[in-house]
C-alpha cells in the first residue's frame, strides 16, 4: 500500500486488548443496550501469523438481513480456514446485530449503516456503530471483502463490485478474487467503501443470491474468492482458480417496471439477452392486460426481482453491459430469445439507466 502497512506493527490492540503476532482472539466491540437492557456486541475474530504482513478484513451482515455473507464467515471460521501464513485477519460475521435480530436491512431507528459512515458517537443508532467501527477496526486494516446480497427480494448473481480502473491495488483485489461477474461500481457517500478509501484502504463488496435465503453456490464461490485474495496477498499458500474468466461489466441498466401489476420473468441470472429481447410482462391481476417487456440493451442477467407484485418503478432485471457480445457458445440454450408479438399485446421499453447500487 501507499501507507504504511497496518498489520507493520507487532502487536495489535484492539477493544483495549494487546493481541501478539501468532494469537487467534475473539473479542466482543459493545455497542448499546436493547429497550430490554440485553447487552449488543459484536464479535470480532482476529487470527495473527507470526510473520508480519498486511491485514485483511473479511466481514459481512453490514445489512442484517444479507444472510450468505454471514454463513460465508462463519464457515471459515468453523472449519478453521482462516489460518494466515504471514499478516492477520480480522472477521466480522455480523457488523448490525440490530438488523440480524429483526431480519432486517436497517437498524431500529430506521437507518443504513451503510450510509452512516464515519459515523458519529452520539449520533444516531447507525452512526454510533459506524463510529465503533471506524475507531476500532478500520485504522487496523489494509484491505477487506464486505460481504453482501441483494435486497427486497431481489436476486444477485454472484459479482464483485469496487471501483474499476481508476486504483491499480483495488483492480488486482477484484481480479485475483475471480468472481462470475466484476461490476464498476461508484462510491456513495456515507458508504463503508468510500470512506475507507479516503482513508486509504482497500475494500472490495462480494455480491451473491438475495436477503434471507442461502445460496449454497454463492457462498462456494464466495469462499474460493476469498481464498485467492489471500494467495494474492501472500497470505495463504494456495487456492483453487476459477472456473472461468470473471465478467467484467463497466456499465449496468436498470431495467424498471412502468406499470404497476403482477411481473412474470422469462429471463435468469447469468443469460446473456439480446436488445429488443422480451425478457418478461406485467400483467393486471384481473386477467384484462398483459404488457410484454423488451430490453432496451444487450448484457448479462445479474439482479433479478423475484417479487410477483411490481410497482410504477420498481427495479425487475439487473443488466450489466460488456463492450462486446459473446459467442453464441457462452450463451447456451437460450429462453425464447425473439418470440412473435401477438398484435393484440403492448411492447414496453425501459431505458432508464444507472449504476449499480452501492451496498
Amino acid at each position: 500500500m501507499t501507507l504504511e502497512s497496518a498489520g507493520s506493527s507487532s502487536d495489535l490492540c484492539l477493544n483495549g486488548l494487546v493481541i501478539k503476532p501468532g494469537e487467534q482472539v475473539l473479542t466482543r466491540l459493545v455497542i448499546s443496550r436493547l429497550p430490554s437492557g440485553t447487552v449488543i456486541d459484536i464479535p470480532v475474530h482476529v487470527f495473527r501469523a507470526l510473520e508480519p504482513g498486511p491485514t485483511v478484513l473479511l466481514m459481512a451482515g453490514l445489512h442484517g438481513d444479507e444472510v450468505n455473507g454471514i454463513e460465508t464467515i462463519r464457515r471459515l471460521i468453523r472449519r478453521q480456514l482462516l489460518q494466515p501464513l504471514r499478516g492477520t485477519i480480522l472477521a466480522i460475521p455480523i457488523l448490525n446485530i440490530y438488523g440480524f435480530l429483526n431480519f432486517s436491512r436497517e437498524v431500529p431507528d430506521g437507518k443504513d449503516v451503510n450510509r452512516s459512515f464515519p459515523g458519529n458517537p452520539r449520533g444516531s443508532l447507525a452512526s454510533r456503530v459506524a463510529a465503533r467501527f471506524m475507531r476500532e477496526i478500520m485504522p487496523l486494516i489494509d484491505y477487506g471483502i464486505d460481504f453482501h446480497t441483494g435486497g427486497a427480494a431481489r436476486a444477485n448473481i454472484s459479482q464483485i463490485r469496487c471501483l474499476l480502473h481508476q486504483d491499480a491495488e483495488t483492480d488486482a483485489l477484484a481480479e485475483a478474487f475471480a468472481a462470475p461477474f466484476t461490476l464498476h461500481a461508484g462510491l456513495r457517500p456515507g458508504s463503508l467503501r468510500e470512506t475507507a478509501m479516503q482513508q486509504g484502504r482497500r475494500i472490495i463488496v462480494y455480491e451473491t443470491g438475495e436477503s434471507l435465503r442461502l445460496d449454497e453456490p454463492g457462498i462456494d464461490l464466495g469462499i474460493a474468492g476469498t481464498f485467492r485474495v489471500l494467495q494474492h496477498l501472500g497470505m495463504v499458500a494456495e487456492a483453487a482458480p476459477p472456473a472461468r474468466p470473471s465478467v467484467v461489466c463497466l456499465r449496468s441498466t436498470w431495467l424498471r417496471a412502468k406499470y404497476a401489476g403482477l411481473f412474470h420473468s422469462l429471463v435468469h441470472l447469468g443469460q446473456y439477452i439480446e436488445k429488443g429481447q422480451v425478457f418478461g410482462a406485467v400483467a393486471d391481476p384481473y386477467g384484462e392486460t398483459s404488457v410484454r417487456l423488451e430490453s432496451p440493451v444487450a448484457g448479462y442477467i445479474i439482479g433479478l426481482n423475484h417479487m410477483p407484485v411490481v410497482n410504477q418503478g420498481d427495479a425487475l432485471v439487473h443488466v450489466g453491459r460488456t463492450d462486446s457480445a459473446p459467442s453464441r457458445s457462452d450463451l447456451g440454450v437460450p429462453f425464447e430469445e425473439k418470440p412473435a408479438k401477438p398484435q393484440d399485446i403492448e411492447t414496453e421499453e425501459d431505458e432508464e439507466a444507472g449504476e449499480a447500487p452501492e451496498k
